[in-house]
């Protein structure tokens, strides 16, 4: 059984502190026998949602460029891993507008109603948020969260967990933390596990 793991980086950094984060964590599905892919937002050309509510009507986004495609890849996937560090309290612009551009689904689920999700299908599809923030506090994620949870939601994935570490200032990047890496890599091994064992047996792993 093939679980198709899509990871999603937001971030504009190449390979700072979420994206090595991100790393980890597929590396670790795909030691559990995941079929993974990244995909980069700062290397697709898209534009943000123009508001023009053609999706309310048709179903479909009308705008076509390189976020046709990863949605496409959206569908297809099990596991959908989804990248950004904080910035200014919240995910980055890069991430922002993949989300929004996500209305046609929404639009598809609550105007055209021709998309549900069925609970079987939500809780075979696992969606884990992965973030770092320069800041130690507690509460520096927060305002994530709400915008991730719609995002999982409207294209049909449970939110099953966060990979999240900040303090980085601190610890001088996500190599400096002493678990986070290694905490990322068995959240991969993890999730991979729970979407096979929901699939052949309809049981989850956790207690």
């Amino acid at each position: 059984m093939t679980v198709k793991v899509l990871g999603i980086s937001g971030s504009p950094h190449r390979h700072g502190n979420t994206e090595t984060l991100l790393d980890a964590f597929l590396e670790g599905a795909e030691e559990a026998g995941g079929e993974v892919e990244k995909v980069v937002l700062r290397e697709l050309k898209y534009s943000a949602c123009r508001g023009c509510n053609a999706c309310h009507t048709q179903g479909v986004c009308v705008v076509k460029d390189d976020l046709t495609i990863l949605f496409k890849k959206i569908e297809e996937a099990d596991v959908l891993a989804v990248a950004s560090p904080i910035y200014s309290m919240g995910i980055t612009a890069d991430l922002k507008g993949l989300i929004d551009r996500a209305q046609f689904l929404w639009a598809r689920k609550f105007v055209i109603k021709d998309l549900y999700f069925t609970d079987e299908h939500m809780r075979a599809h696992k969606g884990i948020f992965i973030s770092t923030a320069g800041q130690k506090w507690d509460y520096v994620f927060d305002s994530a969260y709400p915008m991730v949870t719609a995002f999982f939601n409207g294209t049909g994935f449970e939110y099953y967990d966060n990979v999240i570490a900040n303090n980085m200032d601190e610890y001088g990047g996500i190599r400096g933390h002493p678990t986070a890496l290694t905490e990322a890599k068995e959240k991969g091994k993890e999730v991979v596990g729970e979407v096979v064992s929901i699939l052949t047996t309809g049981t989850s792993t956790r207690r």
